[in-house]
């Protein structure tokens, strides 16, 4: 004879393995600490300034 399943608990149960396998999936593709994103931050802001101090008039110089 086969088990007794309480649907309600195995729809539930299904629902909370789904969102934790797209969390897994997201942790890997945004998860940065803060002090990896400082850093970038800091890159580009970096570079921005190198930039600026190329230009000529206001303007680009190229």
């Amino acid at each position: 004879m086969a088990d007794v399943v309480n649907f309600k608990r195995f729809k539930k149960r299904a629902g909370r393995e789904a969102a934790a396998q797209l969390a897994d999936v997201n942790r890997a593709r945004f998860g940065r600490t803060k002090s990896q994103r400082a850093l970038d931050d800091h890159r580009v802001s970096r570079a921005n300034e190198l930039l600026d101090q190329h230009k000529i008039g206001g303007e680009d110089a190229s």
